[in-house]
This record gives structure tokens, C-alpha cells and sequence, in this order.
């Protein structure tokens, strides 16, 4: 069996993707989180490790010795994560778990980049004709260590892609984001605030996000991959879907809040390169995944 360290194990996405993993039946997993360890997954062997303290992570790297490594772990705090330093600290520390995966054997390493990479004056964005021009700390510090792991494994002869996602949404989300917080005020009957909702934006469940990696893992397919669903919609669009599918559109404020400064019309991937060589399409349509969304937070509300 072969072996795989996921970072950010706990987190949104890297829960979802030790499921994935754990269904597939030929990997020993081994998880890794700052928060407290997940015995929802008995299978998995599970590390309580802090990754900006590079004595505990070169430690977690020689006593595990992976073959494969995902790397989802990085500050990710909503309406912080942008702008903070903290992404600074996330670049110094993920550069320095790469060179030491591939100092201890380390095979292939699939790593979590974002579309705030490109330029965004491109309304479509593809990997290998959009150029990476990012406006925010947050996507230069995810370019930067993109560009590392490409340049490090190519001179190491070993493998690794990196998975810019774009937009996704699903359980586990934090409650501040669109489509929950959409959620959770109409589930208690709160006027729902949101901006016009003209924004075209590309969507993509948290499940088909996770399979979606596991695909990129699996596959041959080197350097930066786009992780979206391929299929752009208005903001507002998917704000009206949820509150048509709980009845409450009346409670629907679009125009309520101010749009953001220098927020792009269109934000849409091009997913050749995920289609075409890796092989993966989404298994969730957008009603599916507000469904499966909508119904998760029902339970966690209590409602």
C-alpha cells in the first residue's frame, strides 16, 4: 500500500479527501492538523502537528516518510486570509515541508494553489495562457510556493501538480461565507445580505473539490491544474436557488452590502487540462450540491 500524508486534515477540504481515500482501499493515510485528531476516521493515523514550527514538521516528515503528500494546510481565516501575514509565515513553512518530503523519498506531492494567482483581467483563466499577477499576499504567497514545488521537482526528477482552486462551497464551510451564511439567516428566518450578485464566479462542491484531488494524485499530470467546475454563474443566481429551494426569497436582500473594490465581472476557468488529462469531471450538479449543502446545515442548526 502506498503511503500518503494529507496536511490540513481537519480542514474543509482535507477532510472530505481522507474519505476519499479511505473508500479507495490502497492507501495507508496519515493525517496531519493543528486542531484535535479525528477519530471519525479509525483507519487513518492521525498527527497533532503545528507546521509553522519546522522542528515539529521535519519531525512529522522522518517519522512518517510518505511516498505521496497533499498539502492543504495554510491560514484560511475569512475576510483575513487575503492580507495577512500569516501567509508569509504559511509560504516560509510549506516550501520547507516540500524539500524535506522529497530529502526523505518523497515520490509525488499534489499542492493547494488558488486562481488568485492569475491576473484577473482575463475573465477566463487558464493555466498555461493567463499570466500570474496576483494582487493580494494570499496569491502571491500560493504562486510562490506553486513556483518552488515545479522548479524543485523538476530538478529532482520526481513528480507534482498544483491544484489552483476557484470557488467552492459545501458542509464544513465556515459559517461567514456565501452560500452558508446565505443559508443560515434564511434557515432562521434573518433577511439574507448579500451584494447585487452580478459577479460570475465558477463554483464547485467541496466533494467534487476533494475527488477532484485524489484524480490529480493518482494521474501523471505535472505542474499547475485548475480545480473549478468549468461551468460560471452569477452570485446571485445561486443566492436565489437556495432560497427558492427553502421558500424564503422574500428574505433576500441583493444590493444590501457594498461590492468589493476592484472585484472582477467574471471570474471562469478553463478546465482542459483537469478534463482532458486528468480525466475528472464533477459528479455534482450546483442544485445537488446547494441540496446535500442545505440539508447539512439544517442538521448542524439544529432546524
Amino acid at each position: 500500500m502506498k503511503k500518503v500524508l494529507v496536511t490540513g486534515a481537519t480542514g474543509f477540504i482535507g477532510r472530505h479527501v481522507l474519505k476519499l481515500l479511505q473508500n479507495r482501499g490502497q492507501y495507508e493515510i496519515h493525517a496531519a492538523s493543528l486542531d484535535a485528531l479525528d477519530i471519525a476516521y479509525p483507519k487513518v493515523h492521525w498527527y497533532q502537528v503545528d507546521l509553522l514550527n519546522s522542528c515539529q514538521a521535519e519531525q512529522l516528515i522522518k517519522n512518517v516518510r510518505p511516498e505521496l503528500l497533499m498539502h492543504f494546510a495554510w491560514y484560511a481565516v475569512p475576510g483575513q486570509y487575503w492580507t495577512s501575514d500569516q501567509n508569509l509565515f504559511w509560504e516560509k513553512s510549506s516550501i520547507e515541508l516540500i524539500k524535506g518530503f522529497y530529502e526523505n523519498g518523497g515520490k509525488r506531492l499534489v499542492g493547494v494553489g488558488t486562481c488568485a494567482e492569475y491576473s484577473w483581467d482575463s475573465s477566463v483563466l487558464a493555466e498555461d495562457k493567463t499570466p500570474l499577477k496576483p494582487a493580494t499576499i494570499y496569491g502571491q504567497s500560493k504562486s510562490r510556493v506553486g513556483s518552488f514545488l515545479t522548479e524543485c521537482s523538476r530538478k529532482l526528477g520526481v513528480s507534482s501538480a498544483w491544484g489552483r482552486i476557484f470557488f467552492l462551497y459545501g458542509p464544513y464551510e465556515n459559517a461567514h461565507r456565501l452560500v452558508p451564511s446565505v443559508i443560515c439567516s434564511l434557515l432562521q428566518n434573518q433577511p439574507a445580505l448579500c451584494t447585487h450578485g452580478e459577479q460570475i464566479r465558477d463554483f464547485l462542491y467541496v466533494q467534487d473539490v476533494a475527488a477532484a484531488f485524489v484524480a490529480l494524485l493518482e494521474s501523471s499530470v505535472e505542474g499547475p491544474v485548475n480545480i473549478a467546475s468549468g461551468q460560471p454563474v452569477a452570485l446571485k443566481e445561486i443566492i436565489m436557488k437556495i432560497a427558492d429551494k427553502l421558500g424564503r426569497r422574500q428574505l433576500v436582500r441583493l444590493g444590501a452590502l457594498a461590492g468589493q473594490v476592484n472585484d472582477p465581472e467574471v471570474l471562469e476557468a478553463d478546465v482542459k487540462k483537469l478534463s482532458e488529462k486528468v480525466g475528472w469531471h464533477p459528479d455534482f450538479s450546483l442544485d445537488a450540491g446547494l441540496e446535500l449543502t442545505i440539508n447539512w446545515w439544517k442538521k448542524a442548526l439544529h432546524v
